[in-house]
């Protein structure tokens, strides 16, 4: 299990989580207010996410789908991700994230 910290509304919640799941699928499991649409398949950014500037290095490289995607939305920030993208590696115990729309971290 690995700690995924979450900035929702304002108020930040911890989840333990399944390790080598994404963002996305932790956000089914645990309600995290992602709609996650497409399922992973980079063709929305219903999970998109901002990542905590301490951790953005720590990150595998974004793909080109999901930087055209990132491109297309509104609200894009430097450390925005898709959810679907991110696999809650035992390296990133403890990841912090935002869920656009809510305060800032």
């Amino acid at each position: 299990m690995v700690r995924l910290i979450v900035e929702r509304i304002g108020a930040k919640t911890v989840h333990e989580v399944r390790r080598d799941i994404t963002i996305m699928d932790a956000a089914k499991i645990h309600d995290l207010g992602l709609a996650c649409e497409c399922g992973g398949a980079v063709i929305c950014a219903t999970c998109h996410v901002i990542v905590s500037p301490e951790w953005i290095d720590k990150l595998e490289p974004s793909i080109e789908a999901e930087l055209d995607m990132l491109d297309a939305i509104e609200g894009r920030e430097a450390d925005s991700r898709l959810g679907c993208q991110i696999v809650l590696t035992e390296e990133l115990d403890g990841l912090e994230v935002r869920v656009p729309g809510s305060a800032d971290m």
